[in-house]
């Protein structure tokens, strides 16, 4: 069983991307950029994600694999990992929230680490 670790906290920076998407096929392109910070003593390593996008028309979308963008990084104590995604939703508005499990390197305990919802939001939608 995993524990929960608020010794690892990831912040969100989502970013709506009008080159990519395409309103009229009803296709709305988000990137999100993640950095995940490990203000712990102990180096760790993200080993698996799991992400529910809610669309604004209701339709849930789970998503589970292995690491982040073809990666299991190590983070080291006081440290930091930054990386880029992207979601591709069916209208201007949605919200993604998840999880990362990641292993304690020193202690090899696994933890889930929450992904509070964040808000996806083309222009001209409410905030």
């Amino acid at each position: 069983m995993s524990e929960r670790s608020p010794a690892v906290t990831v912040d969100i920076e989502p970013a709506f991307r009008e080159d990519e998407s395409s309103p009229g096929d009803n296709r709305f392109v988000f990137s999100y950029t993640v950095t995940v910070h490990n203000h712990s003593d102990r180096s760790v390593q993200l080993l698996s994600r799991y992400w529910k996008i809610t669309q604004g028309h209701g339709k849930v979308q789970e998503v589970r694999g292995n690491g982040v963008v073809g990666k299991q990084p190590t983070i080291t104590a006081g440290h930091s990992f930054r990386y880029t995604s992207r979601a591709v939703i069916e209208c201007p508005v949605g919200v993604m929230q998840g999880s990362y499990t990641c292993i304690d390197l020193s202690s090899q305990a696994t933890f889930d680490v929450a992904i509070a919802p964040f808000r996806l939001a083309g222009p001209n939608q409410v905030h």
